[in-house]
């Protein structure tokens, strides 16, 4: 008995010994969620007086700095030349700054990191971490914040910068081309913003899109936000800027003879009625007009060639002058009549569409007995053509039926360009749908306290404008054969009532016509009528 006992006794104990030991599986605990944080810095933040040579920052881990040169604003600014970051690329606990220069005295500086500090190890970002002193006797405390939108388009701006121009005795309307703002913020990847540390008293305030990332504003490329009366700080505090891209002032590009029928001359802005003059003698006989393209900013001069051509004498309108320009010919490009047809590779063909066929090379002729449309059932459709005032499009209409095949059928010498050459035999198929299978949608506005014009526009999840159609006096649209899908509204308040969405001017004080979505997309679904209600 005693003997079992102490042998149960043994196995028991073994078998305990060999549970606790098993092995299990290390979880390595919860992910690292916290982001650096700030040990110590030298000078101490808010520092007074300040006239060190460098800025020392002690963090708790390693972390590293990334797309800092994005993401560093400094406020007042100063050049790239004033200041060292170090490290640039190495992991490190320590941020120096190194200060090369004299600073404006009596003034806060504000180094603000963004969120381009970052721990090393699992990439938490610090966001929004800032650095600031004086080399006065106080620091400045003042702040203002705001959030901001675009004026035409629903998606949403970041990395916007926010500049400020105390309005004194030198501030004038060039002011924001020319000089670096006294103050600078920035949006980041968000729509808000928030300046701290400012001084009291009068500024210009700016919204800018900085493609450049140069504190300038740049009429060719930068979106701008303005108000048309300066800010008071701190009377004002919370702000909505809305950016818009102004129409470039127009200038000429560099004109170019691309062979010995074709000359481009690109522009920049709006054409309007400006025009080139030619001022060589062609050949006798020569034909020559000029087409504007679809694509680019760009007027084509087109010619029959020229048995000699050492040069193109032109003269242009630049403000409220001319300039003859001299074109000499330059690695020369070859062309041959193009032509496509739309939408292309045997796509569906929507009832409200008209199929088009575009060419590189203005058209001269379309000869339609050499066209043919045929149906499913083989049976030839009756069409017209048009040639458009531009000279690079040929419109094909003819009576679409639901569910059905066309066949388009150009032969040789269907088309002819401007110098006489034709088109190979071309084959282009497309389908139109069952009427089941689109949507239709009932748009009924009310008015609010707005009396003039407006524009409606549909636009697809692709944000391209699938409808666009001017206010009646019923205030109620139908929008019929609509494929399924997901849709926004745009509304424009036309408030001058000339049919198109009009940008602003920061030089005459002028805002952009105001531009409103419906807050919910429309989900059109086929063999569905939809009825909405808009207000505006």
């Amino acid at each position: 008995m005693v003997k079992w006992l102490l042998f149960f006794l043994v196995v028991f104990e073994s078998l305990t010994f060999i549970n606790c030991a098993k092995r299990g599986t290390l979880t390595g605990g919860l992910k690292d969620t916290i982001p650096p944080v700030l040990v110590n810095a030298d000078p101490p933040l808010n520092n007074l007086n300040f006239n060190s040579e460098k800025i020392t920052l002690n963090f708790n881990e390693y972390i590293e700095l990334k797309e800092i040169n994005e993401q560093l604003i400094i406020s007042p600014p100063l050049e790239v030349k004033d200041y060292k970051i170090i490290p640039e690329n190495t992991v490190t606990k320590k941020v120096e700054i190194e200060i090369k220069n004299k600073l404006r005295e009596n003034s806060t500086f504000t180094f603000n990191f963004g969120s381009s500090i970052v721990d090393y190890n699992e990439g938490n970002p610090l966001p929004f971490f800032n650095y600031t002193f004086s080399t006065g006797d106080y620091i400045d405390s003042l702040k203002i914040s705001g959030f901001v939108k675009d004026a035409y388009e629903i998606d949403s701006l970041d990395f916007v910068s926010i500049h400020l121009y105390p309005v004194d005795s030198v501030f004038n309307d060039s002011t924001i081309y020319n000089q670096k703002p006294f103050y600078v913020g920035n949006t980041l990847d968000s729509v808000y913003f928030e300046l701290n540390s400012l001084a009291p008293g009068k500024y210009e305030f700016i919204a800018i899109k900085d493609q450049s990332k140069n504190y300038y504003f740049d009429q060719s490329f930068d979106k701008i936000g303005f108000f048309e009366k300066p800010i008071e700080i701190p009377k004002d505090t919370f702000f909505l800027p809305v950016l818009f891209k102004e129409i470039t002032n127009f200038r000429w590009g560099r004109a170019k003879i691309i062979n010995d029928h074709h000359i481009e001359f690109p522009y920049y802005g709006e054409l309007g009625k400006r025009k080139v003059k030619i001022l060589n003698k062609f050949d006798e006989g020569t034909v020559s007009f000029f087409t504007k393209d679809r694509e680019k900013d760009t007027l084509h001069f087109w010619f029959t060639p020229q048995k000699k051509l050492d040069s193109v004498l032109t003269k242009v309108e630049i403000k409220d002058s001319t300039q003859v320009v001299t074109l000499k010919p330059f690695k020369l490009e070859k062309d041959s009549l193009v032509l496509k047809i739309s939408p292309s590779n045997g796509g569906k063909i929507d009832f409200l569409d008209t199929l088009k066929i575009s060419s590189n090379l203005p058209i001269a002729e379309v000869n339609d007995d050499l066209i043919q449309i045929f149906d499913i059932d083989t049976l030839e459709i009756p069409f017209s053509t048009e040639i458009d005032n531009n000279l690079d499009l040929v419109y094909l209409n003819f009576e679409k039926v639901p569910n059905d095949l066309y066949e388009i059928q150009l032969l040789p010498n269907a088309i002819k360009d401007f110098l006489g050459s034709t088109n190979d035999t071309i084959f282009h198929k497309n389908n139109t749908t069952k009427i089941e299978d689109y949507g239709k949608l009932f748009l009924t506005v009310k008015r609010r306290n707005y009396q003039k014009n407006y524009i409606l526009e549909l636009l697809n999840n692709k944000k391209e404008q699938v409808r666009r159609i001017k206010n009646n006096s019923e205030n109620f649209y139908t929008m019929e054969y609509l494929p399924p899908g997901e849709y926004q509204i745009r509304i424009i308040k036309d408030a001058n009532g000339n049919g198109k969405w009009d940008t602003g001017n920061y030089l005459k004080k002028i805002q952009p016509e105001e531009v409103e979505y419906l807050k919910e997309s429309i989900n059109v679904r086929a063999n569905w009528e939809f009825n909405e209600t808009i207000e505006i």
